[in-house]
């Protein structure tokens, strides 16, 4: 009996430290063992360096606020256009990691390989879609719920937060192959090129988009699709 009780005591404290060593990590900084593993902070906390508005435009509709990089969203953004805000660097292996929380009824997006020879982003790059599923004002089919490759790979298995709360997304990419993690579980994985995707492509919404998905190195930019987003805690790998 007594070493059970001692078991329990044990396990208790390491959750405890466990617990307090995650709250002695500020936001937007990378630990000892990040630097040493070659992670790269993109997002400071502070300021939009290091990033820009998609084919730089004159845009106002993002904002540092509170340690996060916050899409205003229509309603707040009289007097400017919505634009993607996108780094100012290309990457063409890597592993992303980043918190998002989305608003009620909101959507929004993490696309990666992204080029500026488009209107719009998501005609090139690939997009990890974040959006709220349960009260989005429009029927959503399986390929636009959260965690899809959108338009191309659903995510059935994706279990975000609710609306208002943190998620944590990680995306890879190397080599054509890829994968979308959401809080800790793989949610899809394909391959850029393979037989499938072509078929997805061509069945699907970027039939017509012939730049789709064919840059090996290009941009990461965030969505603003109208919506308030928020993101933080933005790092980056290269493989």
């Amino acid at each position: 009996m007594r070493t059970k009780v001692f078991l329990v005591g044990v396990l208790v404290a390491a959750i405890a430290f466990s617990s307090y060593t995650y709250k002695m990590t500020a936001d937007n900084t990378l630990s000892k063992a990040e630097r040493q593993q070659g992670w790269k902070l993109l997002f400071d906390g502070k300021s939009k360096n290091g990033w820009r508005y998609y084919q730089n435009k004159p845009s106002k509709s993002w904002e540092v606020s509170n340690g996060t990089l916050h899409s205003k969203g229509s309603a707040a953004n009289y007097g400017s256009i919505n634009a993607d805000l996108m780094t100012k660097e290309q990457y063409d292996n890597f592993e992303l990691s980043i918190d998002w929380k989305i608003s009620p009824k909101g959507n929004s997006g993490i696309l990666y390989l992204v080029t500026e020879d488009n209107e719009s982003s998501y005609l090139s790059g690939p997009e990890y879609q974040i959006i709220d599923d349960i009260n989005f004002p429009e029927k959503i089919e399986d390929w636009q719920k959260t965690g899809a490759n959108y338009a191309l790979n659903p995510a059935p298995t994706a279990e975000p937060n609710p609306v208002g709360q943190w998620n944590h997304t990680k995306i890879v990419v190397n080599k054509g192959h890829v994968e979308h993690w959401l809080n800790g579980k793989k949610i899809v994985e394909y391959e850029i090129g393979s037989e499938e995707w072509k078929k997805n492509k061509m069945n699907g919404k970027f039939k017509d988009a012939a730049g789709y998905g064919m840059a090996k190195k290009g941009y990461i930019a965030l969505q603003d699709h109208g919506s308030e987003a928020w993101f933080k805690n933005i790092k980056i790998k290269q493989l």
